[in-house]
């Protein structure tokens, strides 16, 4: 499916003249040898460009199309008129060895056997360059030495003749394509991508720029040892992929790989995305979706908006189809290879769909000053993090599995829950906004939170049967729900600020030393806050504030039985969840003063 689709996908590409086509590439080049019609080597020619990167202006290779390259893992193959200076010059920068001979004899062969039938003016010169270039004299022509360092420090290297790029001269081009369908040496079989008989690839190109992986590119399909191969079928014969399609899928993934503005990375994973009509704008709408912003989260609204209404949707233009097929693909780095952490398919329609539900579940009250309407999932999975650690890295499994659970509208991984609960405990009841819209959004979709009466059993199991209580009356304080942690949590923020009312200056509260143990086991704890509350009560002189809190007190003491001894863990959640509206009612209510 994965292989499939991006196979397509390469072809939409193709047809738009974005990727090259079969048995070419594009390659960073930072120089090329300029020869002459007798095959002396006439100059050095720098293809570097300036950058600015940061506050730095530096010097970067650029991006050239030429013949397709092989891919290296150990012994000697050389590429067709790109390579580094082991293969072109047979020179390197530690000096004279038997395999740099090795390597410059590869690249001679391989040079003068697609070019022999050749009679332009770039392939002859390039045969008698091969014929008549010597490494050990290398180092005494006046122009490689003085670029010595940086041709040899293991860049791309071109040839050109005159000025004219060898790579571009159409003989050229003619005799490499000619070799590319003349293998005759290329096993046969039945493409598993294409269902086509066809030649099948041995080995399948690299693929570059995920973040951790090796920087010459790692494989996705690929089999190292005896150990992997079945029925006398060595390497990727295994999984039997035609060349074309072996081409096709690995240029389509490199090309979303370097397209930065529609990749993004979830803890080590690499996450791209794309439409099969391969249209940027849903790639847009995906991107500003799954982390909105400030200035663009009325857009995002507005797209749900008319997803939801069945309206139309434009883009700059472009109007989008909620029934094209969209792809999402997570890869980590594993040692020389690339593993799949997910892959998800989907109507666009439907993705959005389920993304909207994800954000409804996430709404809740915040402090006036969060301008942030919509929690991305980069601002989610932050409040899983030890802000206090150098490396603040979430977990990648667990990241996997949140970002899974959004686009599916599937149940939101259990570690989601567990780590923040965590970070909660571990920063002595520290609730942020995003802490208690991901309790609030695990507890709505993993329990069934906000099901009608009578269905408790299907869901939270804390739930009171007497909870009068609709979809969304938790974004905000449900002062109706009798659910025991819920009012047990209230009860611990009002306590909280019967304290802060007596001690006005007080640097510590309640919160700081009881709020994990009256979380985890209330029946120990609340006892003694009652009585802490009472010589609290006694300090406060105003009469109105006293009669409040103990009609506030009084209601809450109302809705419960009993302090049970323990809490599970959703049931914890749903303590934190009324610990944080009630709290968030009382900074409210000094906001409207």
């Amino acid at each position: 499916m994965i292989l499939q689709a991006l196979t397509r996908y390469y072809e939409v590409l193709a047809d738009a003249h974005k990727v090259p086509r079969r048995g070419w590439c594009t390659a960073k080049i930072s120089f090329a040898l300029d020869i002459a019609m007798d095959g002396s080597l006439k100059t050095i020619i720098p293809l570097l460009e300036s950058v600015q990167m940061g506050k730095k202006t530096v010097q970067v290779a650029k991006k050239r199309e030429v013949p397709e390259m092989v891919t290296r893992s150990s012994g000697v193959s050389s590429n067709f008129l790109c390579d580094n200076s082991k293969y072109l010059l047979g020179i390197d920068a530690n000096g004279p060895n038997p395999r740099l001979a090795e390597c410059f004899a590869a690249a001679k062969t391989k040079h003068l056997a697609i070019l022999s039938g050749c009679t332009g003016a770039s392939a002859v010169a390039i045969r008698r360059f091969f014929e008549t270039w010597e490494p050990e004299n290398a180092r005494n022509h006046p122009q490689l030495s003085e670029f010595w360092e940086d041709v040899t420090a293991g860049g791309n290297l071109i040839f050109s003749v005159d000025g004219e790029f060898v790579q571009e001269d159409e003989e050229v081009r003619a005799a490499w394509e000619r070799t590319l369908n003349g293998d005759a040496n290329a096993a046969e079989g039945m493409c598993l991508v294409t269902g086509k008989r066809t030649d099948i690839a041995r080995i399948h190109s690299a693929i570059k720029g995920v973040k951790g992986a090796q920087s010459s590119g790692a494989a996705l399909v690929s089999f190292n040892a005896p150990a992997f191969e079945s029925y006398g079928k060595e390497q990727s014969y295994n999984a039997p992929v035609g060349t074309y399609a072996a081409f096709a899928y690995t240029t389509a993934l490199n090309y979303l790989l370097s397209q930065r503005d529609y990749l993004f990375y979830l803890g080590d994973t690499a996450v791209v995305f794309w439409a099969a009509n391969g249209e940027a704008a849903y790639q847009d709408v995906f991107d500003w979706s799954m982390e909105p912003e400030v200035d663009n989260q009325e857009l995002i609204r507005g797209v749900f908006k008319n997803i939801a209404s069945h309206q139309p949707v434009d883009i700059d233009g472009v109007q989008l189809d909620t029934g094209q097929p969209f792809y999402i693909l997570g890869l980590a780095p594993n040692a020389a290879r690339l593993s799949v952490r997910f892959f998800y398919a989907d109507s666009f329609g439907n993705i959005l769909k389920n993304m909207k539900a994800h954000y409804d579940r996430m709404e809740i009250v915040k402090p006036a000053w969060d301008t942030m309407d919509l929690l991305g999932i980069h601002r989610m999975l932050d409040e899983t993090v030890n802000k206090n650690t150098r490396e603040k890295k979430v977990v990648s499994n667990m990241a996997a599995g949140v970002l899974k659970a959004i686009l599916s509208g599937g149940r939101y991984p259990e570690s989601l829950f567990m780590d923040t609960l965590m970070r909660i405990r571990a920063e002595q009841g520290t609730i942020s906004r995003g802490r208690a819209a991901i309790i609030k959004a695990y507890l709505i979709r993993n329990y069934n939170l906000n099901c009608p009466d009578g269905q408790a059993g299907q869901g939270f199991p804390g739930k009171s049967s007497t909870n009068k209580t609709g979809e969304g009356d938790f974004v905000a304080l449900n002062e109706y729900s009798n659910d025991t942690a819920y009012v047990l949590g209230r009860t611990f923020s009002v306590l909280e600020q019967i304290q802060q009312k007596a001690n006005p200056d007080i640097n510590a509260t309640i919160k700081d030393r009881y709020f994990n143990s009256a979380c985890a086991t209330p029946g120990t704890i609340f006892p003694i806050l009652m009585k802490l509350k009472n010589s609290h009560m006694k300090k406060i002189k105003e009469d109105g504030a006293r009669i409040n809190f103990e009609k506030l007190l009084t209601d809450l003491q109302g809705r419960l039985e009993y302090y049970p001894p323990r809490l599970s863990l959703d049931a914890q959640g749903m303590f934190i969840l009324g610990y944080y509206h009630q709290t968030q009612k009382r900074y409210e209510k000094k906001e409207e003063k």
